[in-house]
């Protein structure tokens, strides 16, 4: 995979963070560039300035594990930053690494996911992908996500829906840190798999369509997101904090589950048990209107 020109704008936009007193180096005057110089990144990794200026135009294939890690302790990458400039040279380098193995475009839940999915009562539990996706929920992320099951196209898409759907604003009252950190994930899924063409059109697709997306897209900005809190402001019963945990799925690799929670006794855990009766409702309605249908008119 030619992806020259993601190596490029990576460690440009990395070095450019940093300035020479970050990293002990004196800071001279007349300086010309952003960030560090090419010469002293090379020089705090321990390689030529030739063969740094080469890796930085875009000639990862073949580095070294060891000139990586170098690299990544230069530029000071934290982890999630680390991971992805080493996916990128795997996607340089497509021998040393077969493409990932992703869920079929039909993937449908296990009954016994779905059965634990649905054993999880007082929050939001779901399965989605690395292209945010909802695969599987619960009755609760069902009636917590609603405004994504509003919207066209399936599946319902968490990424679409921030930064296509004009609610979103609202539903994610801090927006702007929301959005920065699902375009992360995005572009950290992009380097991990990056012969997912669902992903890369879904990529098209936001950066065509919004401003806001194709702007944070080009920070190359990257994240592990596994656990935090996060506030909503849901259509239905209001604000709500809440607690997340994302677990990597062994038998599926590429899905996470996550599950929402809130703090026991709190405003948030009311509006929760509140957001669950609504919901039992509204699945209750649905099933009486299915009922009817199914029946056909009624004969006088």
């Amino acid at each position: 995979m030619d992806n020259r020109v993601e190596v490029r704008e990576f460690l440009i936009t990395r070095r450019e963070k940093l300035t020479p007193e970050q990293v002990g180096l004196p800071a001279g005057t007349n300086r010309r560039v952003k960030g560090l110089r090419r010469s002293e990144v090379a020089t705090l990794a321990g390689v030529s300035v030739e063969y740094y200026t080469r890796i930085e135009r875009g000639a990862i294939s073949g580095a070294s594990p060891e000139v990586l890690d170098s690299l990544a302790k230069a530029l000071r990458l934290d982890d999630a930053e680390r991971a992805h400039l080493f996916d990128l040279a795997h996607a340089a380098n497509p021998v040393a690494r077969p493409p990932r193995k992703r869920p079929s475009k039909c993937w449908s839940p296990h009954p016994a996911l779905q059965w634990a999915l649905d054993a999880v009562t007082t929050g939001p539990a779901f399965v989605r992908n690395g292209r945010m996706d909802l695969l599987a929920v619960n009755p609760l992320a069902r009636a917590f996500y609603s405004e994504l099951y509003d919207m066209p196209g399936q599946p319902p898409n968490i990424a679409r829906h921030a930064f296509l759907d004009d609610r979103a604003q609202v539903f994610y009252p801090d927006w702007d840190a929301f959005a920065d950190v699902t375009v992360a994930i995005l572009r950290t899924e992009a380097a991990r798999d990056p012969h997912n063409k669902e992903l890369h059109d879904l990529i098209g697709e936001l950066s065509t369509r919004s401003d806001e997306f194709r702007r944070r897209w080009g920070a190359h900005n990257v994240r592990h997101h596994g656990s935090g809190f996060k506030t909503f402001h849901h259509p239905v019963v209001g604000e709500m904090t809440l607690a997340y945990e994302g677990m990597q799925m062994e038998a599926e690799p590429g899905l996470t589950v996550t599950i929402y929670t809130a703090e026991p006794g709190s405003d948030s855990a009311e509006r929760m048990a509140l957001l669950a009766s609504w919901a039992a409702s509204e699945l209750s309605e649905m099933r009486a209107q299915e009922t009817t249908s199914e029946s056909g008119p009624t004969r006088t």
